[in-house]
């Protein structure tokens, strides 16, 4: 029997679907399509804005940072500001996904941003990422005002809602949905008893 289809849903600017994005291609007994969604625009998502002092938001990023260390990453460096407007980002996250590549920049665009220091609201930092994975700066930048791909990543964020994701990282499995850190544990899970 094999394992029912698996979604990964990720925003650029969380930094827990960064690490869930380091492991989910070891964490899970199956492949999952990478589906790229804005945040913002999740029923319950967190938005990293409403931190209630500076030692709460300091507390966070210790806890996030100690996690990477745990799973072997580079150091984790904040990229200024964050938390960033990943709109951009995201639209050529759904238009790389479009030509095969979303895994690929989704990597590098991560890993520019929580491991280079770099907020992917600045449009250089977002070609560099698809740079990494042989898109042409010229084409993505073009792509990423595109019309159609401004519904696409419309359309995607709309349709997890509908599916119950509420906020990123989340994976479904099925029909079921798995949110929050330990959604690649639990969509591992059903996808190992669904092959029983």
């Amino acid at each position: 029997m094999s394992s029912p289809a698996a979604a990964f849903y990720f925003d650029l600017a969380s930094p827990l679907a960064y690490l869930a994005a380091e492991r989910i291609l070891h964490a899970l007994p199956g492949p999952a399509e990478w589906r790229p969604v804005l945040a913002r625009d999740l029923p319950g998502a967190e938005t990293h804005e409403a931190f209630r002092c500076s030692e709460e938001q300091d507390v966070f990023r210790w806890e996030i940072a100690r996690r990477a260390q745990e799973l072997g990453l580079q150091p984790l460096r904040w990229p200024d500001p964050f938390p960033f407007d990943s709109a951009l980002a995201m639209r050529v996250a759904t238009y790389a996904k479009s030509i095969g590549r979303a895994v690929q920049f989704a990597q590098a665009a991560f890993r520019q941003a929580f491991a280079g220091g770099r907020a992917l609201a600045d449009p250089d930092s977002v070609v560099i990422a698809a740079a990494a994975c042989e898109m042409h700066p010229a084409a993505v930048l073009r792509a990423a005002e595109l019309h159609s791909v401004h519904e696409q990543l419309a359309a995607t964020t709309a349709t997890a809602a509908a599916m119950g994701v509420s906020d990123v990282p989340a994976v479904t499995v099925g029909e079921r949905t798995f949110i929050g850190e330990r959604a690649l544990e639990e969509a591992a899970a059903e996808m190992g008893a669904a092959t029983r």
